[in-house]
């Protein structure tokens, strides 16, 4: 069998990938995967036959991201085919992945999120509120629901708002139904309950598209509003920091007070924790010199 006709099959298992996530596959496969290895023979496949596959694409020029990815799907299909016995030998064993080190995240201090939060109108208040207080995606703040309250000081983040589709949808990395609970500062929970209070909700939604409220709210809501605020120069927004700056910051008021990674990873929805660590590492506390002097005050006593 060649990789593409395994792939197709492959592709038919994996039923729990969301709309933008199959998209995104179909993408690398369109672009990267099939014209160098299509037609390649399943059998054929070792150590070899991938890094190759790694220098083809630096030299065709992809990007960092775009390699990790496509050899992320690369490896996914190949262990598939291992653990069905098609190799006797891991055709990964001795490939170096390429090294795709996200850059360093672009964080606004406190006086910068202050001025930021009411630079725009309500809707965009809400929206980094809930970005930089729970650690929600752009998406998920958009669906925001006065329901998803669970307890005054969780909130249950369970579905976003899918730009492609402009839909409800699942979580990223999750099926349908699936969410995870986060902490909910009393803050924000006075920022969702005073703009229920101001704006009424439809069916609990809280934002909604403006010209049509049987709607999801749109992406260009915020986005436009992050545009003309950065363009104005009005207000102090650090050099390079996107909308997504917002989300940055709550993983930095995480890590620099002290809660563990393992649990901002999962508050922030990561596929694992190792992408929370490649982008935040540098914000994690303490030092080799801090810990030796923690490690001799825990042995002199």
């Amino acid at each position: 069998m060649r990789f593409e006709e395994y792939v197709e099959e492959w592709k038919g298992g994996q039923r729990h990938l969301a709309a933008s996530s199959v998209r995104h596959l179909e993408s690398l496969l369109e672009h990267h995967l099939y014209p160098a290895l299509g037609s390649r023979r399943m059998n054929s496949f070792d150590h070899k036959v991938v890094d190759g596959f790694i220098r083809t694409m630096e030299r065709n020029g992809a990007g960092l991201a775009t390699q990790s990815n496509a050899f992320d799907k690369l490896r996914a299909v190949l262990l598939d085919a291992h653990r069905l016995g098609l190799y006797g030998d891991n055709p990964l064993d001795g490939v170096k992945p390429p090294q795709y080190d996200p850059a360093r995240a672009v964080i606004p201090s406190l006086e910068q999120l202050r001025a930021i939060r009411t630079a725009g109108d309500d809707a965009f208040m809400l929206v980094a509120d809930l970005m930089s207080g729970c650690g929600l995606r752009n998406g998920e703040a958009y669906a925001v629901n006065l329901n998803n309250m669970v307890a005054d000081d969780v909130y249950r983040v369970s579905e976003q708002v899918v730009q492609s589709t402009r839909r409800y949808g699942p979580l990223k990395h999750r099926k349908a139904g699936e969410y995870r609970d986060v902490p909910l500062p009393a803050r924000i929970r006075e920022t969702i309950e005073w703009y229920a209070d101001k704006h009424g909700t439809f069916d609990g939604y809280l934002l909604r598209q403006p010209t049509d409220p049987r709607k999801p709210y749109p992406y260009w809501g915020t986005d436009n509003q992050w545009k003309r605020i950065k363009a104005s120069g009005e207000v102090d927004i650090p050099e390079g920091m996107v909308l997504y700056g917002n989300r940055h910051f709550y993983a930095s008021n995480c890590l620099s007070n002290g809660i563990p990674i393992t649990d901002v990873a999962e508050w922030m929805g990561h596929k694992s924790v190792d992408v929370t660590f490649k982008i935040y590492r540098h914000l994690l506390p303490g030092s080799i010199g801090k810990a030796a002097q923690v490690l001799d005050m825990a042995l002199a006593a």
